[in-house]
């Protein structure tokens, strides 16, 4: 607990402004892990300006390699939203609040309790990497895993950015959402025109953009992106509605969206949200018709589909949706491929059986709809390994949100079910 709340009183935002922040906590991640008993932790550039905390430490003689994964850099926090400090580790009513403290500090001190729970020499070796900029999404660590793949070599991957499905419920990720963003911009006219001169007649942009964006969903709320198939199901565990209406905070009396379940909908489909529109705003109103607006739009994709060639059917879906032959481009902004865990082997029964102990609950499957781009990368580099995510995370952690937090049980429980799981797969 002294270790999350020293790693919460970091400000260690990769944007850029808090450099010597996120120096701080590379170097207390990289000594908490020397003290916990890892060898050779070293802090490694990476090319987007961050370092990642490397170490390893060899297994006896024909034991596997567990790889463990983390990341210290966390989302930007406002004080003024927040119940009590972002970077002050705070309890209340039996959880513990601040930035980090689940995404991905959490996480961190559950992988040193495990570590510090097992008695050295480990049952297997130990590859450690902790990133420094997993939330600005900036690619650093997934290309230093294709220039130095030897760094990750590891025979099961844990990556502890992930969590449970509910408080007290062992869950497993086992597919992730890509995402695909574009910018939509809609013309129709060389300037804005006065509304009681030329309204009814002229062509107005913002009203053309809201028309473009209502096109990408139907009367059920299903995602229609011309081309794109929105069928998919889901057959790991299920996501009751009443649940996800409650972790999604959703108003008394506004539906979900979506003819398929929840599951299906959140894991299984592909889904086009509107992230941001560019229009005036009400305090600045002039009795003006638009002449230009914009919109970023998200799309995730789940596994099955290819991310760039769904943002190319959206792109050509928005393009053809506008009315009135308004002019529209669009211009693709982020990019990111799905991703589906491959097989089954000694690390997921490991798993399985360390969380079954450690939960007193069988281990479930589930989806997530963020995309971690660095699972594609490791895939990549080291097609032969197991990669399962999991973590201390679940629906009330709120995290990226104002007062993150965790609970200090299912950090407890997730630590003493990744400890069984290394003590078995060394067995």
């Amino acid at each position: 607990m002294e270790e999350l709340a020293r790693l919460v009183a970091i400000p260690s935002i990769h944007d850029g402004k808090h450099v010597e922040a996120c120096s701080e906590a590379a170097d207390l991640v990289a000594a908490l892990f020397a003290d916990a008993g890892v060898d050779d932790v070293r802090r490694v550039p990476t090319d987007d300006g961050s370092d990642a905390v490397v170490g390893y430490t060899p297994g006896p003689a024909n034991a596997p390699t567990v790889l463990l994964y983390s990341h210290y850099d966390v989302q930007p926090a406002d004080p003024a939203e927040w119940t009590s400090s972002p970077w002050e580790l705070t309890e209340r009513d039996g959880r513990l609040y601040g930035r980090g403290s689940a995404d991905c500090k959490g996480n961190l001190v559950m992988l040193l309790t495990v570590l510090r729970g097992l008695p050295k020499p480990w049952p297997v070796g130990v590859r450690v990497v902790c990133e420094g900029s997993e939330e600005m999404s900036t690619g650093g660590l997934s290309r230093l895993v294709a220039a130095q793949p030897e760094l990750f070599a590891a025979d099961v991957m844990l990556i502890a950015d992930a969590g449970n499905v509910e408080l007290g419920t062992p869950t497993v990720t086992t597919s992730l959402r890509g995402t695909g963003s574009v910018l939509v911009t809609v013309r129709t006219m060389a300037g804005p025109a006065h509304s009681g001169a030329y309204g009814g007649a002229a062509p107005d942009a913002l009203a053309a953009l809201i028309a473009v964006l209502a096109s990408l969903r139907d009367d059920a709320g299903d995602t229609t992106v011309t081309g794109l198939d929105n069928t998919g199901t889901w057959t790991g565990a299920e996501y009751p509605a009443d649940r996800f209406a409650a972790d999604a905070q959703v108003l008394d009396g506004v539906g979900l969206l979506g003819s398929g379940s929840v599951a299906d909908t959140v894991w299984a489909r592909p889904a086009a949200t509107v992230l941001a529109i560019d229009a005036p705003s009400v305090s600045n109103v002039t009795a003006a018709i638009q002449h230009e607006a914009r919109a970023v739009v998200n799309l995730r994709v789940p596994p099955g589909q290819d991310a760039a060639a769904a943002q190319r059917l959206l792109a050509a879906h928005l393009e053809a949706a506008a009315p009135w032959g308004a002019q529209v481009t669009v211009e693709p902004k982020t990019l990111g491929q799905p991703f589906a865990a491959g097989r089954r082997g000694r690390g997921y029964a490991a798993l399985a059986a360390g969380m079954r102990a450690a939960y007193g609950r069988d281990l479930v499957e589930a989806g997530q709809g963020g995309a971690i781009p660095l699972c594609n990368a490791l895939a990549g580099a080291h097609p032969d390994a197991e990669i399962l995510l999991i973590g201390v995370e679940e629906p009330a952690c709120h995290i990226h949100a104002a007062d993150e937090s965790v609970d200090p049980s299912e950090l407890e429980r997730t630590a003493r079910g990744v400890a069984l799981m290394l003590a078995e797969l060394g067995s």
